[in-house]
Order: C-alpha cells, then structure tokens, then sequence
C-alpha cells in the first residue's frame, strides 16, 4: 500500500511541474514526506 502511495505521488508529482507550479510544490513536499517514511521502514526492516 505504501509502495502504491509513493507511486501515484511520483507520478503526480511529475505532472505537477509541468502543468502547475503551486500544485507541483505542494506534491513535492507530499513526496519527500513519502521517500522519508519509506527510508525510515527500510532502516527498521519493516
């Protein structure tokens, strides 16, 4: 389910810097919030 999330957050994140740079920000702050859960289940082992 994460790996879903993260996903559909990459790819929005990458529409977003094309079409619109307000919703672009807001995605890429979405997706760094995402990469760094992901980092942090990693390290865990989870």
């Amino acid at each position: 389910m994460l790996w879903l999330i993260a996903t559909v957050l990459i790819i929005l994140w990458l529409l977003g810097m094309i079409t619109s740079t307000t919703i672009g920000g807001f995605i890429h702050i979405l997706l760094v919030i995402a990469v760094i859960v992901l980092l942090v289940r990693i390290i865990r082992g989870r």
